[in-house]
């Protein structure tokens, strides 16, 4: 039977939903609700165990009640469908009040801050909202909590989750309400066991290192900024290539991979029912048959791909 390192957690990382109330649409065109509704379903089709599902904020536009409410009617069914941890993660659209009210079913105007252990892995959701503004900071108060945290490491390692990511934004527009004094958080996050960290705020996927740990952004599912747009605009908004993304742990490494959230045809492929096949061979045989190019799997395969 063959054998592959598997990964000891799968986390499904979803960020700026920027639902409305009464399921409307976002700038009248955007049926942000849909969008949402697809990429759950996704998770739900896959084959994969989701042991998280992790919404890194901006979960309503306008922080309306029942835009909170309604969010919660869908992910909740679908995180316990999975067998999943559900995170949610404050953004700077919404509001402390009814995201702690709606959400948490506690009437809180304080910060957000919460810390979750799943199968040994602590993920912790970082409040980086700065009330009545749309830039992030981190309070001293926040950092000492932050500290006290990191001072005791988990079997698993640490996530990090937050809304504002610690990373220069590409657009100087965007600058303006990035993330403030990230070197504030560098001192804590450098020699500590955070492995990662989940970001959204920025509508499009981006990746970077952040004091020696892998930083993760999510594009949005509402809208997306092109980040190649013509340089006629300040700035794109864009409804299309909205995704999620997966992220693997492993004993010593994490892979991210981006999933859109649009499904596309299929033009090739291998059905499900090789599964049974590959777990009756060897790796050696296995690679024989996937890496000779050579080999009558991949002879097949080139005949259909190039119609000969």
């Amino acid at each position: 039977m063959l054998e592959f390192e598997t990964p000891s957690h799968v986390i499904a990382h979803i960020s700026d939903t920027h639902l409305l109330g009464g399921e409307r649409k976002l700038f009248s065109t955007v049926d942000v609700g849909a969008n949402l509704t697809r990429v759950l379903d996704r998770l739900r089709a896959g084959d994969q165990k989701i042991d998280a599902l992790v919404f890194t904020g901006d979960l309503t536009d306008i922080a309306e009640a029942d835009a909170y409410r309604w969010l919660r009617s869908q992910v909740e069914p679908a995180a316990a469908e999975m067998g999943a941890e559900l995170i949610w993660v404050m953004g700077n659209h919404d509001e402390r009040t009814e995201y702690s009210r709606e959400l948490f079913d506690v009437e809180s105007d304080g910060v957000q801050d919460r810390v979750y252990t799943v199968g040994g892995l602590r993920i912790i959701s970082l409040d980086t909202s700065v009330p009545g503004y749309h830039h992030g900071e981190i309070a001293e108060e926040q950092r000492l909590w932050l500290a006290n945290e990191l001072a005791t490491p988990a079997p698993h390692g640490t996530v990090l989750a937050m809304h504002h990511p610690p990373l220069v934004a590409h657009s100087p527009l965007v600058r303006l309400i990035e993330l403030q004094e990230m070197s504030l958080l560098e001192t804590l996050v450098r020699g500590s066991d955070v492995r990662i960290i989940l970001a959204g705020h920025l509508h499009y996927s981006s990746f970077g290192n952040f004091a020696g740990v892998p930083v993760s952004v999510a594009s949005a599912t509402c809208y997306t900024v092109d980040a190649g747009a013509d340089k006629s605009l300040l700035l794109s908004a864009v409804n299309g290539a909205q995704s999620l993304q997966l992220v693997h742990l492993y004993g010593d490494s994490v892979v991210t991979s981006v999933v859109p959230a649009e499904t596309y045809e299929n033009i090739s492929g291998y059905p499900a029912t090789l599964r049974a096949m590959v777990d009756t061979m060897s790796f050696a045989e296995l690679r024989e048959m996937i890496s000779n190019k050579k080999s009558d799997f991949n002879s097949a395969e080139r005949e259909q791909s190039a119609d000969l």
